[in-house]
């Protein structure tokens, strides 16, 4: 077998088997019961194209790329193990940063080798007389989308650490005006780059320039944007490092990483369109910043409540006796209480007394998209038992009890009868219309959204104040005596 025959037909069918891989992956990956499958496939997808791509690069320093990959291992195999469910948004936001980062070195890389350090420069000429046109226009666009995915991906990702104050907006005086200024500036020393015959320090400064530009923009963008909206900002910069991935992948002439890329990219697009549907928000909205106020800050106190009940596990165990159909709704004060295996043991107890339960699940319950699937599979609830917003929001009039665990924004009637709310129009789960609704909260303070839930007030509500883990582990004890 020649090497040419190697080149030009065992890599590109063994990228083409790899993409396929990554289509494979990203299908099963839409439905929890196939993700572990999908997941399966997308990394063996990942090592066909690391072993093609070093086929394709022939004589290298391998000692470069077996530290590289022992590092890598290493690091991703204590995320794996280490790193909490209740952290995964985080540990994502990590990785959309990385991704960027990867992007930002390949078209700085690049640059220097062949334009900066290019011993046979013939002298001042653009970048697309050295790299082609594709090179031209792509090296800029990855520096650029790179930046941006890094630096934003550090501040969604201190944001949802909320230790460091990053969870409220910051909202900065005529940030419009500057973030106008820096694009607009960003896009012309992108055109220079590109079309203007430039000096070897010329290019150097230039590179370096764009790279500032694009690593402030990226903190500024995401800087002004609220706890409320941290599933979106983190699905679309998901996109974002999808996109540099496939700009990258054009500066270096990698067909397969141009095809992953351009998946991650639309796919985190289409992922950031479903969650504005299901906040009620545009896209513009999201990134206009300043909805929601983070945790810590919500406005609404109990001193803004009238005619609020509660109760303790004793009285709720009571009610439950005597119910055939629960709909449990889990939501971000779960994930902080890591109270999923309580919520699945309260779950079994339920169904052994012959009652149906199920989990609701809403699109931006939690900080990311599929935040309380996850949690709720680690805990190995049945995948039939969760069920998305739009199919069990007819059943809730139907429905015994409702037990709501630190879920507000996503639950809160406001969103359907006040037009003064922030959150009106925003599709809400309907628990409200059960017969009687449990709240499992540590306080009245209000979510993301800084509004008051006046699901709180009603008269089929009772409160559960406390830690969910602590509430749910006191409820099994009380069903389990019944």
């Amino acid at each position: 077998m020649t090497k040419d025959f190697v080149l030009g037909w065992g890599v590109p069918l063994l990228y083409l088997l790899s993409a396929i891989c990554f289509i494979l992956g990203l299908k099963l990956l839409t439905k929890v019961r196939s993700a572990r499958k999908g997941n399966a496939y997308a990394t063996l997808g990942m090592l066909i194209a690391i072993v093609a791509t070093l086929i394709k690069v022939g004589t290298v320093d391998y000692r470069w790329i077996l530290g590289g990959l022992a590092a890598g291992t290493v690091l991703g195999l204590v995320s794996a193990m280490r790193v909490p469910m209740t952290s995964m948004p985080e540990l994502v936001a990590v990785f959309n940063g990385l991704g960027g980062a990867a992007s930002l070195l390949v078209a700085l890389s690049t640059t220097w080798l062949r334009v900066i350090e290019q011993p046979t420069a013939p002298g001042p000429q653009p970048l697309m007389a050295t790299l082609g046109g594709a090179g031209a226009v792509m090296v800029p666009l990855s520096i650029l989308v790179g930046g941006v995915t890094l630096t934003g991906s550090v501040v969604a990702f201190l944001k949802l650490l909320g230790k460091f104050g990053y969870e409220r907006p910051i909202l900065l005086p005529a940030r419009h005006l500057i973030n106008f200024l820096l694009v607009g500036g960003a896009l012309s020393a992108a055109a220079i780059f590109a079309l203007v015959p430039l000096e070897t320090p010329q290019v150097r400064e230039l590179a370096l320039v764009l790279t500032g530009v694009a690593l402030l923009l990226g903190w500024l963008l995401v800087l002004p944007i609220g706890g409320a909206d941290m599933p979106v900002v983190v699905s679309l910069l998901n996109s974002y490092s999808g996109v540099a991935a496939a700009a990258a992948g054009f500066v270096i002439d990698n067909t397969l990483l141009i095809i992953a890329g351009a998946m991650v990219g639309s796919a985190g697009l289409i992922l950031t369109k479903i969650m504005c549907v299901a906040m009620n928000r545009s896209l513009l909205n999201v990134l206009v910043g300043g909805f929601g106020q983070g945790a810590s800050s919500g406005p609404a106190e109990a001193s803004e409540y009238v005619n609020v009940k509660s109760a303790g596990p004793e009285e709720a165990a009571m009610v439950l006796e005597n119910a055939t159909s629960v709909i449990i709704v889990p939501g971000y004060g779960l994930a902080v209480a890591q109270a999923q295996h309580a919520a699945k043991e309260l779950s079994d107890l339920l169904i052994a007394r012959g009652c149906e339960v199920r989990f609701a699940i809403h699109p931006v319950a939690g900080r990311m998209p599929g935040h309380m699937n996850v949690l709720l599979a680690e805990a190995d609830v049945p995948y039939e038992r969760l069920v998305e917003m739009d199919v069990i929001n007819s059943d809730f009039r139907n429905t015994d009890v409702v037990i709501v665990l630190g879920a507000n924004d996503v639950v809160n009637p406001a969103a359907a009868t006040d037009p003064a709310s922030p959150i009106f129009g925003m599709p809400i789960l309907d628990a409200h219309q059960a017969q009687t609704v449990f709240v499992v909260k540590r306080s009245l303070g209000a979510g993301y959204a800084g509004v008051k839930n006046v699901l709180f007030e009603r008269d089929n509500t009772v409160m559960l104040f406390g830690d969910a883990k602590a509430v749910l582990q006191g409820l099994a004890t009380e069903v389990k005596a019944l």
